[in-house]
């Protein structure tokens, strides 16, 4: 906590005093105001690690404050300091983009806790325009390191940057809505790596991927011998995110009881292993997120409306990709150069009116579905042009010259994405029987390397 330096805005005395000797006892400098006037003042002054300010004050409210800081000092988290039972207040702060809240009566230990994130939290530009401005080559090499990103120039994509950017400074819950494979696990990811609990885990989990009769055990773990089969002790998903984040995706297929069970945890912050007789303590960040429409499951009886406002309290919006069609030549040229790099074949050119064509569009699938595209395209493509047959694009999906969606008689009876796999295995069963099942031979005659074919065999389970 060296050269640490906090502001505290607050007209009541004794309050100012409290935190002050905390701060002290933590080896921080604190500074103190009593108004706005007089905080707007010390801000101007000097830098601060953290402002922690009262909600009510004598000539405004510590919203004025938290929006000054945003304008005008954007590395300074704010903590907001709210009275008992005033939850409106707090999540109007954490939608503002305030750093955590503290309910009055105060608590140390909580206080502690907040002050401590706060300065564990990155610094970052003084100037987040830049960063909103960065060109297109610019995100390419960003993408060479391997960490998540979200690439793009649209209204829509920019806003959902600047919206994580504001969340990673923020302890606050968050929901993120958006359709299957618009990259609602990559921003969630990024909320974390830009936070204060970036050096903790991040435990991913996939409530839909869990038989119902396992979800206990694996969500809170147990002690040896709690059930048959329980040879040695395990720690489940709360406990291996305690300091971190918890994602959980496709959240709205939790069962009923494992909704009170999780919403019991977040208020109490508390779990018991199956088997055991005491509670230990836990602290993580949640973050959700499902391509469900959770307030219909409300409505219908399928969420808990407790649980659905823990979990809600801010809600960020991935955008469609048929919401943003003037990223997609971006993404398509970054998607096959790292695919063309891991099947170890040439990149190929893209022809025009293959590019037109994806442009148009509309991905029911999203981002997983334009890469299964691509990735196919190159697997069935001469090595040297993909055009627009190679792309095997249905005629459901693909828009009219009116920006809507053109029909054909029937419907197709499976997934895309099985359909595509489907016309995949039969183009290499067929170069495989031509060539009297020579690997080799089969490679060239489909324009691929032996490994991009043996990548593909694997993958499609073909023995």
């Amino acid at each position: 906590m060296a050269e640490k330096h906090v502001l505290i805005v607050d007209d009541e005395a004794d309050i100012r005093e409290l935190l002050v000797l905390t701060l002290m006892r933590m080896g921080v400098e604190a500074d103190t105001a009593a108004t706005v006037e007089h905080a707007f003042a010390r801000l101007s002054e000097r830098s601060y690690d953290l402002c922690l300010t009262d909600m009510r004050l004598p000539d405004g409210d510590g919203l004025m404050i938290l929006k000054h800081i945003a304008e005008n000092y954007g590395n300074t988290p704010v903590a907001v300091i709210t009275a008992f039972g005033s939850t409106d207040n707090a999540v109007a702060a954490l939608k503002e983009g305030a750093f955590d809240y503290i309910a009055k009566p105060i608590q140390l230990k909580q206080l502690r806790e907040v002050i401590t994130s706060a300065m564990n939290l990155p610094k970052t530009q003084d100037r987040p325009e830049r960063s909103r401005r960065a060109s297109g080559a610019d995100k390419i090499a960003n993408i060479a390191d391997g960490g998540p990103r979200l690439i793009g120039e649209s209204q829509p994509i920019v806003r959902a940057r600047d919206m994580i950017g504001k969340l990673a400074r923020s302890q606050a819950p968050v929901y993120i809505a958006g359709e299957s494979g618009t990259g609602k696990e990559v921003a969630a990811r990024l909320i974390h790596s830009g936070s204060a609990r970036r050096d903790a885990n991040f435990v991913a989990v996939n409530c839909g991927a869990i038989p119902e009769n396992l979800m206990e055990s694996e969500f809170f773990g147990y002690k040896k011998g709690a059930f048959t089969g329980a040879d040695a002790e395990k720690d489940g998903f709360l406990h291996a995110a305690d300091g971190g984040t918890l994602f959980l995706d496709e959240v709205g297929d939790l069962p009923i009881l494992m909704q009170v069970k999780l919403l019991r945890v977040i208020q109490e912050k508390k779990v018991r292993k199956l088997g055991d007789t005491s509670e230990l303590p836990v602290d993580f960040r949640i973050i959700s997120a499902t391509h469900k429409n959770l307030v219909d499951k409300v409505a219908a009886g399928e969420f808990r409306q407790d649980l659905f406002y823990r979990l809600n309290v801010i809600e960020l919006k991935m955008p469609s990709l048929r919401e943003i069609p003037e990223d997609v030549p971006l993404m398509v040229k970054l998607v096959l150069e790292r695919l063309s790099q891991q099947s170890g074949v040439p990149l190929p050119q893209l022809g025009d009116d293959a590019m037109n064509a994806l442009i148009s569009y509309d991905y029911p699938g999203n981002v997983r579905e334009l890469e299964n595209i691509l990735e196919r395209s190159l697997a069935l493509c001469d090595g040297k042009l993909i055009r627009e047959a190679d792309l095997y694009l249905t005629e459901t999906h693909t828009a009219n010259g009116n920006g809507g969606s053109s029909s054909i008689s029937g419907e197709r009876t499976q997934p895309l994405h099985e359909y595509l796999d489907q016309i995949e295995r039969q183009q290499i069963m067929k170069a495989l029987e031509q060539t009297r099942f020579n690997k080799t031979a089969a490679a060239k005659v489909l324009g691929i390397t032996f490994r991009s074919l043996r990548y593909r065999l694997d993958r499609l389970g073909i023995e």
